[in-house]
Formats: structure tokens, C-alpha cells, sequence
């Protein structure tokens, strides 16, 4: 008898249909993310037949003249993405990604195929507990330095999803946080950047689900280099306060190697990826990226010094007070049911 006619036949893998209660906590999850300026760009599909989501950019919510290119767009669904992938590790299923499956309809950033079984505290659910700890501070960094062993942690949670972390050296900081200021500059004078900006802030206005809440402002900047974007711009706050921040902010650079909107899906995922093991790691975290909103300063951002080709985001991570939670939109408003 032939050997391969004595191989036992493949089984394949039956899956469980998820109720929607379970859905939607996953989506709950997968939408406790960053996103520029809280728009929550996505919106998510699920298939019951096939346990799969499907996970579509929301172009209403997009920003045309800070993010022309929907790079930043990319990045916070691929965070979305990413968040998802821990919250049905955590659930029990293994999950199957595919990024832009379908050439003709760009929307279309990834699908996930849930399938089973995985263990719950295997791999990504151990991040799970830090989905809902992780919030943007705007809040003043101890200037203690971050322990080697931590830092390379960050490096491996980069790699694993297809992207590289850097530390920039001290003239490389000094470079950027200039940078930054000629960012500022730029966008105070610019009114449709500012118009956006505007748009998605909320001083002085009541309970809304997206946008950045007077809360999460953090308080004014006195004294310090630390890149931190201020909301209020010159609009006074009732009880703001203002503070030092750290003047050794201790930056990182995220990026790929190309610039295409698989390279931002991956680069969002490694984002929340470093984001929530910081937290676990009692790190408060910070995204600075207004500098890379403008092409030119963008390209000077690099580190010429290292291979990565295209800076994505710039962290900044410390020791201090953990960031306000900002709210977010209702799991019904961001998900259809098939």
C-alpha cells in the first residue's frame, strides 16, 4: 500500500458560532484604542456563518488635510486590529488575519477568522488586562530611565508585528523635538489643519463619544521638553493647572520598511502592541505625531544611523500619572451584525 494512502485524513476544524453578546465585548475591546484625534475611523462586520469580522475604514471620520494619505487613518485601525486579536485569544479562539483581502475595495483593511480552540492566557490574551489600563497621558514623565531588559522587550513586540522600534541617541532627540516646534508653528497657522483640530476637540461642551474631552488635556506645559500636543491651544480651561515636564523625555521611533497601507496596518498593530505591554510593564505611554503629518519633516524624523525606511508614529514612555480614559463610540454605532 502506498504511504501516503496510509495518512490519516484530515479533520477540519469545527467552529462554535460566537452569540452576540460575545461579539460585541470584542469589539469593545478591539475599539479601546488610540486613533488621531479619538476619531475612531473603523467600522467593523461580522459573519456568524463564518465567524468572521471584517474590519472597513470609516472615511467620514478620516482628516484630508492632516492626514492626506490616510496614513494615520491606517494606523489606528490597525490598533483596532490588533486589540481584537488579544480580546479572542482572551476569549478562547485563534485568530486568522488577513490584511487588505480584496484590491477592489480598499475599505476593506483586514478580515479575522476566528477559529479554535487556543488557550486564554497564551501569547496575546496575557495583554489582555492592559486593554482597559491603557490610556494617552499627557501628564509630566519622571525622568528615570527605562530599564535595558524593558526597552528590548519593546524592540521583540516590534518585530513580531513586522516593524522596528528605535531609541534615537541624544543629538537625534534634540533634532526632533525641534522639529516638533516647527510642527507647531506650522499647524497654528494654518486654519484648515486647525479646523480639523478644532473639530475634534471639546472644550466647554458636554459628554460627546469621540474627540478629546477637556479631561484628557493633561495640564499646561511651564517648563520642559516633552512633546506633548496641547488641545486648548490658547483657549483658557476652567482649573487647568500648568506643570515641569520631564527635559529627557525618553522618545521611540516606530517604523517599517516601506510605506504602503499593509506597512501602516502593521505598524498600528505594533503600536498598541508596545502600548499595552508598557502598561503592564507600569509604563504610562504617549503618541506624538503632528511632526509626522508634514512630509517634509517627516522624512527628517529618521534616523539615519539605522535601516528603517519610514517613521510611523514617535512614542513617548515613562514613569508617571496614567492618562484619563477619553470615551468611545457605541459598540451598536461601529458594528453590523450579519
Amino acid at each position: 500500500m502506498d504511504r501516503l494512502a496510509r495518512r490519516p485524513m484530515e479533520v477540519p476544524v469545527l467552529v462554535q458560532r460566537l452569540d452576540a453578546k460575545l461579539v460585541m465585548a470584542l469589539v469593545k475591546d478591539a475599539t479601546a484604542t488610540p486613533s488621531m484625534h479619538n476619531a475612531q475611523p473603523w467600522r467593523f462586520g461580522f459573519c456568524s456563518d463564518s465567524s468572521t469580522f471584517r474590519l472597513r475604514s470609516d472615511l467620514e471620520r478620516a482628516m484630508p488635510h492632516s492626514d492626506p494619505a490616510g496614513r494615520a487613518l491606517h494606523l489606528g485601525c490597525g490598533a483596532a486590529l490588533f486589540n481584537l486579536r488579544v480580546a479572542a485569544v482572551h476569549a478562547g479562539r485563534e485568530p486568522a488575519v488577513q490584511l487588505l483581502p480584496d484590491p477592489a475595495d480598499p475599505q476593506l483593511l483586514a478580515t479575522v477568522r476566528l477559529i479554535e480552540p487556543t488557550h486564554p492566557d497564551s501569547g496575546l490574551g496575557r495583554l489582555h488586562p492592559a486593554i482597559r489600563r491603557r490610556h494617552t497621558s499627557r501628564h509630566p514623565f519622571a525622568e528615570t530611565e527605562i530599564p535595558r531588559a524593558v526597552q528590548a522587550d519593546f524592540r521583540d513586540a516590534a518585530q513580531r508585528e513586522g516593524a522596528q522600534l528605535v531609541s534615537p541617541g541624544a543629538w537625534h532627540v534634540q533634532s526632533l523635538l525641534e522639529l516638533v516646534h516647527d510642527a507647531e508653528g506650522r499647524d497654528a497657522v494654518d486654519p484648515e489643519r486647525s479646523e480639523e483640530l478644532a473639530h475634534w476637540t471639546r472644550i466647554g461642551a458636554g459628554p460627546a463619544p469621540d474627540g478629546v474631552p477637556e479631561s484628557a488635556f493633561g495640564p499646561r506645559k511651564w517648563d520642559g521638553k516633552a512633546p506633548v500636543r496641547d488641545f486648548a491651544g490658547r483657549h483658557p480651561v476652567a482649573g487647568r493647572a500648568a506643570a515641569t515636564f520631564e527635559h529627557t523625555p525618553h522618545l521611540f521611533l516606530l517604523g517599517t520598511a516601506d510605506d504602503r497601507p499593509a506597512d501602516w496596518l502593521r505598524a498600528g498593530q505594533a503600536m498598541e502592541r508596545i502600548l499595552l505591554l508598557a502598561t503592564l510593564k507600569g509604563l504610562s505611554t504617549s503618541l506624538t505625531s503632528h511632526v509626522l503629518e508634514w512630509a517634509d519633516l517627516r522624512w527628517l524624523v529618521r534616523d539615519p544611523q539605522t535601516a528603517m525606511g519610514y517613521v510611523q508614529m514617535v512614542l513617548r514612555l515613562g514613569y508617571g500619572a496614567q492618562g484619563p480614559g477619553t470615551p468611545r463610540r457605541p459598540v451598536h454605532e461601529v458594528l453590523d451584525l450579519e
